[in-house]
């Protein structure tokens, strides 16, 4: 098993746990509303069940997933994305990926929202982004404030999803020095 669906397992088990409901039941919830499209979906289980943003995305995903709609829906599980963005040319990217989440899964709890290229990591809110920029690298996307840039730290604009960017290469460039920022992104975000 991945360190994506370890971590996907338990932010499962974390949902049931704070709803009081099995993932049947959830998934009935569902069913039961009658929506088909993701966003709606996810906006009722925030106001119905008043989940947080990550687990009611991850829900509908996990949703999706079991269900046949799935395509209808434009879901795709954690794994099968992480499949595609770490295919073909893209493949041997992705033991960086699996180093920087074991890292990251030592701070504590955090969910793992699925995107077209990348993953969104996320607790109170989004600190930090994990996918391929190029065939040739991983882009970590950090958002953390009252922290100085360097060669390494790349700033970015204002107002973009992340503040900063760090290029990685290979596995060991997810040193010390990375997983110290993202802890520092990680604490910030709740």
């Amino acid at each position: 098993m991945s360190v994506v669906d370890k971590a996907l397992e338990t932010q499962i088990r974390n949902i049931q746990a704070r709803t009081g409901k099995t993932l049947d039941q959830l998934h009935g919830v569902i069913r039961a509303s009658g929506l088909t499209r993701h966003g709606e979906i996810r906006d009722m289980l925030k106001r119905d069940l008043g989940m947080g943003h990550g687990d009611a995305n991850t829900l509908v995903h996990t949703y999706a997933q079991s269900s046949a709609p799935a395509a209808a829906t434009g879901t795709a599980p954690a794994g099968v994305v992480l499949d595609e963005i770490y295919s073909g040319a893209k493949a041997h990217l992705g033991p960086i990926h699996d180093r920087l989440l074991a890292a990251i899964e030592r701070f504590g709890p955090f969910e793992i929202a699925p995107k077209k290229g990348y993953v969104s990591l996320r607790r109170k809110k989004q600190f930090a982004t994990i996918g391929p920029a190029t065939k040739t690298r991983v882009e970590v996307g950090l958002n953390m404030k009252g922290v100085e840039a360097t060669t390494r730290l790349i700033a970015l604009p204002s107002g973009g999803m992340c503040q900063y960017k760090v290029h990685v290469t290979a596995a060991e460039d997810a040193n010390p020095e990375l997983v110290a920022w993202i802890r520092h992104a990680y604490d910030s975000a709740g």
